[in-house]
């Protein structure tokens, strides 16, 4: 049987639609690699006047919009690798492309200006309390209004609990108590054996999370129906590319935009954390917001993967490059939280052990994670 004229006709412009949908919605990556050329060409007169109020603002809001705006699009795309490696393989690429990025991003601000010992142990302890406790929240309150309750494998939930609670006591809270106490975790061993320890436990985590655990990590498909929208207008190559030509900007223009928050932070005397909160921002907002539409399409399982997976992922890949790094460097780093951040930090745990103590979530649950990260918000500039 022959084709029919129109369908002969249709046959040619779906390809075309289809190209032209992903050249579309790339409009960002033009801006950001003539940002990356005119930072490489003009980088002293770009970065120059930044005592003028208006000047420095111009400068950061450009260069943090265009490295976020980045992020946000190397995730979108590591979702699109994620749908063709299937979970918990998906995930995975998600969070190693987040934490590449929280890497690169502590990195340029800790090597550029004075040194900030407390930069690094702020930014993940930023991360922590907006992935825990924001993002979580949002999703879990979002998603409960929407759908009352909503269901996610208990099991997997656990197996990230059980790795991310002691990885965080004995890298951010146990420094503080041990002999010496802030000066204790300076010394070689003990950054070589809180390196090393949380390395190897990450690696076998993820080993067996795609091995023998791959069941605790994707819902029952006999009574959850994937409804997740699988991009039909490229292939796992195509994105893949875009990734990385993503990612080169990214990587370039995080380095300039350190000399804008050493300027506030030093010269302005802003409160220190607040460097490690915009460090925390661009990384771990690209994927929480991504997570958060897959709550409120009832997909709870992916959300938890990404929230843990990445709260995981910094503890265990973050803390042992930024060790080596300062190591290197000779920068060295505070990891012992102090204070206000301490309590706030043993709080969101233990509420995280509270949340993920049952199959199902509510929106309540969501609204206390909220009032904790108002909290952290409010610390930051009332300490």
């Amino acid at each position: 049987m022959e084709p029919s004229p129109e369908t002969a006709d249709a046959a040619p412009p779906v390809h075309r639609i289809r190209w032209a949908s992903v050249i579309r919605g790339e409009k960002l990556l033009p801006l950001a690699w003539l940002t990356c050329l005119a930072f490489l060409i003009l980088p002293e007169t770009l970065l120059a006047h930044l005592e003028r109020t208006e000047w420095l603002v111009c400068v950061f809001a450009w260069l943090f919009l265009i490295v976020l705006g980045c992020a946000v699009a190397v995730v979108r795309h590591a979702e699109h690798l994620a749908h063709h490696l299937g979970e918990p393989r998906g995930t995975l690429v998600l969070t190693l492309a987040v934490t590449s990025i929280e890497v690169m991003s502590v990195t340029a601000v800790m090597l550029h200006g004075e040194n900030n010992p407390t930069l690094a142990r702020d930014t993940l302890f930023s991360v922590t309390m907006i992935v825990l406790n924001g993002m979580v929240g949002m999703s879990l309150l979002l998603g409960g209004l929407k759908h009352n309750e909503q269901a996610y494998n208990l099991q997997g939930a656990n197996a990230y609990l059980g790795l991310i609670i002691p990885l965080g006591v004995l890298a951010m809270v146990m420094p503080d108590f041990a002999h010496g106490a802030v000066g204790a975790y300076r010394r070689l061993p003990h950054q070589l054996f809180i390196a090393i320890f949380a390395f190897v436990l990450y690696v076998t985590f993820v080993f067996l999370q795609n091995r023998r655990m791959r069941g605790y990590f994707v819902e029952d498909s006999a009574k959850v129906r994937d409804t997740r929208e699988r991009p039909v207008d490229r292939g796992p190559g195509t994105s893949a590319v875009l990734l990385i030509a993503y990612m080169v900007p990214v990587v370039f223009l995080v380095d300039h935009l350190a000399v804008p928050i050493d300027y506030v932070m030093e010269t302005l005397h802003a409160p220190i954390a607040l460097g490690g909160l915009a460090m925390a921002i661009l990384v771990a907002m690209p994927e929480g917001l991504g997570a958060i539409r897959a709550a409120n399409r009832n997909e709870l399982q992916r959300s938890v993967n990404v929230f843990l997976g990445s709260v995981l992922s910094t503890i265990g890949l973050t803390v042992p490059a930024i060790l080596l790094i300062s190591r290197v460097t000779d920068h060295p780093i505070t990891l012992g939280l102090d204070h206000s951040d301490l309590v706030l930090f043993v709080l969101t745990l233990f509420m995280s052990v509270v949340t993920f103590s049952s199959p199902r979530t509510h929106l309540l649950q969501g609204a206390v994670h909220l009032m904790l990260f108002a909290c952290f918000i409010f610390f930051v500039f009332f300490p």
